[in-house]
């Protein structure tokens, strides 16, 4: 199979010198690069910015910003047999971004947000018989809250992972599907995870 694997978080960008982003390392979604290479399946990586080198051999994408994230996913998609979307991108971004650098004025300051682009629902969106792994961390009503995620966006199949995976190179998942049914249960080291992955997907995905 050829697969598109997102990784990493996504920048926002407030000046030209300031930014929001998470505290993503990107560990998951290199992981997933190298069990999917390691299992002998081409690799499309599209990382947003990690001190992470991406495994040898996989076609890289580097991207800053959720709109470059969603752009680079949507060009390589359609010559995918499938996508896991590993990145924890922004979910908003400022309506302006300040040319040069914002300065202190002595007081508060108000930005004004607005919400960025859903590259996962796009992704689902356009699917078109390829199938799409989405990954949801959620901190309360887990399941719920991950199942109306895989829903909304269009997924086959999500993985819910929790906060504590957040810079860890450990994680514990949980694979749900449409019904809201737990599938698949993992837990190790992110690659040890990542490898139980690939293999559920070679089991029950169209390649």
């Amino acid at each position: 199979m050829r697969i598109l694997i997102t990784a990493g978080p996504t920048r926002e960008y407030l000046d030209d010198v300031r930014y929001l982003s998470n505290a993503s390392s990107g560990r998951m979604g290199h992981a997933l690069a190298e069990a999917a290479m390691n299992a002998g399946h081409e690799v499309v990586l599209v990382s947003g910015p990690v001190d992470l080198p991406p495994p040898e051999g996989c076609e890289v994408h580097s991207v800053e910003t959720t709109a470059q994230m969603k752009d680079a996913c949507v060009a390589a998609f359609p010559g995918c047999d499938g996508v896991i979307a590993a990145a924890a991108v922004c979910d908003y971004k400022p309506r302006n971004r300040i040319t040069g650098k914002i300065a202190k004025t002595g007081g508060p300051i108000t930005i004004e947000m607005i919400e960025t682009d859903d590259v996962l629902a796009e992704l689902g969106r356009t699917k078109n018989g390829r199938w799409v792994v989405g990954f949801a961390l959620e901190a309360e009503s887990e399941r719920e809250n991950a199942l109306q995620k895989l829903r909304a966006k269009n997924c086959d199949v999500v993985v819910l992972n929790r906060p504590a995976a957040i810079g860890s190179t450990d994680n514990a998942v949980e694979l749900i599907d449409p019904n809201g049914t737990v599938v698949l249960e993992l837990s190790g080291t992110k690659l040890e995870v990542a490898a139980g992955l690939i293999r559920w997907i070679e089991s029950h995905l169209p390649s």
